[in-house]
């Protein structure tokens, strides 16, 4: 197919929607530049004239592919799966990639929302973590039952696919809002599998160039 340059994906470092996407492109071995959008800078650069012309929903990530810019991570994921098929992350058999998309789809929908920077801005301050912690782990039991039914090694079988790095940003900010993990070795023993994986480390929060110093302490 043909590609038009390179793609441009707009990112914020500690967003988990940017991040499965950057953990994609990596599995990939897609390069690709990052044009970092601030969700706290100015109020948000996410919310800026310029950048709603990227993205009307003013949300990251972004990317700008083959001509064209897609939002929604979810979407972008299947459009790289459907245009770069080598290293696949959805499976040939239809029962495992619909096990995939059911995965995806309960930590995209039903749980990342949830306690997005929007959402937690208007629950306040001193509820943030309780809302957040209710949320994730409620989503987190049906995952961790999802999983006991579809998981190898990875979340559907021996291979990493999309639900893998929808998976490993939330278990992160999953500690982030200090969530007992315990009740959910399943996804523990997913989330050590992938920690050191060199693509989930290159696409980690703290190696993105808009990580602030502090942050990596």
């Amino acid at each position: 197919m043909s590609v038009i340059g390179k793609p441009v994906l707009y990112s914020y470092w500690r967003s988990s929607c940017s991040w499965r996407v950057r953990i994609a492109l990596h599995l990939k071995e897609i390069p690709y530049d990052i044009k970092p959008v601030s969700l706290i800078k100015n109020g948000g650069e996410h919310h800026s004239n310029e950048f709603r012309e990227v993205n009307p929903m003013e949300q990251v990530p972004a990317l700008h592919i083959d001509g064209i810019t897609l939002v929604e991570s979810l979407n972008i994921l299947h459009y790289l799966e459907e245009t770069r098929p080598q290293r696949p992350l959805m499976p040939h058999d239809f029962a495992k990639r619909a096990k995939v998309r059911e995965i995806c789809e309960v930590i995209a929908s039903g749980i990342q929302p949830l306690q997005n920077l929007i959402v937690l801005i208007h629950v306040g301050e001193e509820k943030k973590n309780e809302w957040a912690q209710h949320w994730i782990s409620r989503g987190f039991r049906a995952v961790e039952k999802l999983l006991s039914q579809s998981a190898g090694k990875y979340c559907v079988g021996d291979d990493i696919t999309l639900a893998d790095c929808c998976l490993i940003p939330q278990v992160f900010n999953a500690r982030k809002f200090h969530v007992d993990l315990r009740p959910f070795p399943i996804i523990l023993r997913i989330d050590r599998e992938l920690e050191n994986h060199p693509a989930v480390r290159a696409a980690h929060p703290s190696n993105q160039p808009d990580c602030p110093p502090e942050a990596t302490k």
